[in-house]
């Protein structure tokens, strides 16, 4: 089955990369752990922020990792199994998982949190800057 590119304008040059950026995204997608994203909006003349928010219950702050990887706001947790409990059932797994988040050119990660077993990270979007730039025409006789 051949796929037909999303962004196939001749008027879209040079978004390639965003395609594969997406096809990655799509294939990587699992539903844990679930998570919330909520815009925080602009204050005192600060830049629109949104804040992901993890549920990461069970994970101490040595277990949980978060990192910037080519524009990717990776969040990474590893839990180990603890050898010297005997379960009786076992409903609460421990449990490893990597989310990743596509970041657009510019974004800012602020910080992250950790309470009541949620993983909160802070980011912002500042305005980008207008640039109109002329661009000179060679006549050529």
């Amino acid at each position: 089955m051949s796929r037909v590119p999303t962004l196939s304008s001749p008027f879209l040059l040079g978004f390639d990369e965003i395609e594969r950026v997406l096809d990655r995204v799509v294939k990587g997608a699992d539903g844990y752990p679930p998570y919330n994203i909520e815009r925080c909006g602009s204050a005192d003349g600060q830049p629109e922020r949104l804040r992901i928010t993890l549920a990461v219950a069970g994970f101490t702050r040595d277990q949980l990792d978060v990192t910037i990887e080519e524009n990717q706001l990776v969040i990474r947790g590893r839990q180990q199994d603890d050898k010297a409990r005997q379960y009786i059932h076992r409903g609460i797994a421990a449990r490893h998982f990597q989310r990743t988040f596509v970041l657009a050119e510019g974004m800012l990660v602020l910080g992250a949190d950790l309470k009541n077993g949620l993983l909160s990270i802070d980011l912002a979007r500042p305005e980008p800057e207008r640039i109109v730039k002329t661009i000179a025409i060679n006549e050529h006789e």
